[in-house]
């Protein structure tokens, strides 16, 4: 909560945008955590390992694949907003979806369905999900 943070000197406005981007990356986290340990059970490999550097990469990799399908899936509510100064595709990604997050009523519930979706949806041998347009027209 905000008014926990005696550090943040900020107006309502940015600290909004702090909270949202706090509850949207734990939010991502849990879900690319659970998909990542869900592709080592079902390869038969043991847990991730938070040190572990080829985890965290492999971790990275559901991150963007997750942040992708949000990008594509949830329409873009307001995009000059969205493109302050990002250095990397995982900050602009993440960027424009705590500006849809604040912008659209129905943003979690939007986030619910497409997670529950990306987690169903079994991975591929090399580790990549079925793009967007495959998705879409059914195709494997």
């Amino acid at each position: 909560m905000p008014f926990r943070h005696p550090d943040r000197a900020h107006d309502l406005d940015t600290r909004i945008e702090h909270e949202v981007r706090e509850r949207l990356e734990e939010a991502i986290d849990f879900v690319c955590l659970d998909a990542l340990v869900r592709v080592r059970q079902a390869r038969g490999l043991p847990a991730p390992v938070s040190d572990n550097a080829a985890d965290r990469a492999e971790y990275t990799q559901h991150v963007l694949a997750f942040l992708r399908v949000l990008d594509a899936e949830v329409p873009a509510a307001d995009a000059r907003r969205a493109r302050g100064g990002a250095d990397t595709e995982e900050a602009r990604l993440l960027a424009a979806q705590v500006a849809r997050a604040r912008a659209l009523p129905d943003y979690w519930q939007r986030f619910e369905t497409l997670s529950a979706r990306f987690l169903a949806e079994p991975a591929s041998s090399g580790g990549e999900r079925r793009g967007v347009l495959a998705r879409l027209f059914g195709r494997s």
